[in-house]
């Protein structure tokens, strides 16, 4: 996958309704989705620095965040993730894991770690098990956050809205149903979201220009880490 395009907007409860409202004839919600949306949990992995975190609070414009992402507190499907950000660009890899080895990375197992590096070859997980053998990277904290999602064929295009974002420090409870959650953001405000390849359809921008929406660079993780301590 190629970079993409990322807009962040923070909105008010009333303005995200007021956009999905100009949506809903314009995009396909996703499949993947119930009526209400779906629930996204992260776990995010950092050095002894917390080279990560402070890089997005020093503004550096290259950053690269490693994470395993569940969705509805499922645990039978866990991916690890690689977020790239260049400036207001992304890019994502992923490779879906096994609970054994989401286990081992969790609770940092030194030795399947080892086997995992002795084992060759190139893969997602090979190359965080060497960052957490080399350079201590370790689970830091969990982000989770509601979220409804819009895609359009034409420019590859993907608006979501996460709404109640928040963070804890517990990640050894990363599976947990429920979680002890620090909210990230004032009560009301929320995070929308573009993304799209090459080019935004003047009809999808036009449905969210609604006269007051600023563009801001926003980090989930950088503010959970924040809120959490």
């Amino acid at each position: 996958m190629e970079f993409r395009n990322e807009l962040k907007f923070e909105v008010s409860e009333s303005e995200l309704a007021k956009i999905k409202y100009r949506l809903l004839p314009l995009m396909r919600c996703d499949s993947h989705q119930d009526t209400d949306g779906y629930a996204v949990r992260s776990l995010y992995f950092d050095d002894i620095y917390d080279s990560c975190m402070n890089e997005k609070g020093d503004g550096v414009c290259h950053r690269i965040k490693y994470r395993l992402r569940i969705y509805n507190a499922d645990a039978g499907l866990v991916r690890l993730e690689k977020k790239i950000k260049y400036r207001q660009m992304t890019k994502k890899v992923s490779q879906t894991l096994t609970r054994r080895e989401s286990d081992a990375l969790l609770g940092g197992d030194r030795e399947f770690l080892s086997g995992v590096m002795a084992g060759g070859g190139e893969s997602l997980l090979r190359e965080l098990a060497v960052k957490m053998m080399q350079k201590n990277m370790a689970p830091k904290c969990i982000v989770e956050y509601d979220r409804f999602a819009f895609v359009e064929a034409a420019g590859n295009v993907r608006i979501t809205f996460d709404r109640n974002i928040s963070g804890c420090g517990q990640v050894e409870r990363f599976y947990d149903e429920a979680l002890f959650q620090v909210p990230v953001m004032p009560a009301g405000r929320h995070i929308l979201e573009i993304k799209f390849d090459e080019f935004l359809p003047r009809y999808l921008l036009q449905a969210v220009d609604i006269g007051n929406l600023r563009r801001q660079s926003f980090s989930k993780y950088y503010f959970a880490r924040v809120a959490v301590g």
